[in-house]
């Protein structure tokens, strides 16, 4: 429908046009009947040049009018109010803010992940390679959204964020359901050497074969092939949410530059794709 390049052909992503604005959505996120959520691509909006055309960020050069008329699209997509969505700031900490009542619609600094139990607010994250994680507790309804690049991924994001909704509100690991969101995929994410050896101090040795791979002509420049997918899938793994809650992106912002933005793609010129998840 969208043209979109997936890199295998599993069932993960759903693709949806909802009054002229496309959103990717999971199944297994939609099966738990407790929320709303969708993310986004670079289509259906009204920006123009290097944010083209759908874009909410505010840190990206954008046109404020655009980004208004944006932020009304998808609310109207997603079936939220526009003064709930709720932002982070991010600088690629594991800073994880609990959203209560009256934080509705602000946005929070300096913070890479939030959770919240409370109805209609609608959290909101920034990508345009980074990985989006998502986490449903349909026992306790609590909902938590977190941007987790190989920083956040390295510092295990995803365990921080469930052990926050533990910490505050009680959820069970065993409870969550969770998923992966459209990010870099291996192939296309070139890393050097120290950030292998940050990975190498964080993960068990049996990982290092899946997490990262050396092709012979990157051997003297010290690059390799980080693959993030599968690093925030053991994170979450050791989380102790089932294997069998966990959906894994099957699809890559940087293969994907004319409908998903890519940081890497562009060059850095480019506009913001957002997650957003909300309790019903």
């Amino acid at each position: 429908m969208l043209g979109l390049i997936y890199k295998d052909d599993q069932n993960v992503l759903e693709e949806k046009v909802v009054n002229g604005v496309p959103l990717l959505t999971y199944p297994l996120l939609e099966r738990t009947n407790v929320v709303k959520h969708g993310f986004s691509t670079r289509l259906g909006g009204v920006s123009t040049g290097d944010c083209a055309t759908m874009n909410i960020s505010t840190t990206r050069g954008d046109a404020p009018e655009a980004v208004e008329e944006n932020k009304r699209r998808l609310a109207g997509a997603l079936g939220v109010k526009v003064e709930d969505f709720t932002f982070t700031y991010q600088t690629h900490t594991t800073n994880v803010a609990v959203v209560r009542e009256e934080d509705r619609g602000t946005r929070f600094m300096e913070t890479d992940g939030m959770v919240t139990n409370v109805p209609g607010i609608c959290l909101v994250t920034f990508y345009a390679d980074c990985v989006p994680l998502y986490f449903v507790d349909p026992v306790k309804k609590v909902i938590g959204l977190s941007h987790s690049g190989w920083r956040g991924t390295v510092h295990k994001m995803g365990k921080v964020t469930v052990e926050k909704m533990t910490e505050v509100y009680g959820t069970n690991p065993a409870d969550v359901v969770a998923a992966v969101g459209p990010s870099i995929c291996q192939d296309c994410y070139e890393v050097s050497e120290d950030v292998i050896a940050k990975f190498r101090d964080s993960f068990e040795e049996c990982h290092w074969q899946q997490l990262f791979y050396q092709k012979e002509e990157q051997r003297e420049a010290g690059k390799y092939q980080l693959n993030l997918w599968k690093a925030n899938e053991l994170v979450l793994k050791e989380a102790r949410i089932p294997k069998d809650q966990i959906a894994v992106t099957n699809l890559c912002t940087h293969c994907n530059p004319n409908v998903l933005f890519s940081h890497r793609a562009t060059g850095g010129k480019r506009g913001n794709l957002s997650a957003f998840l909300a309790l019903k």
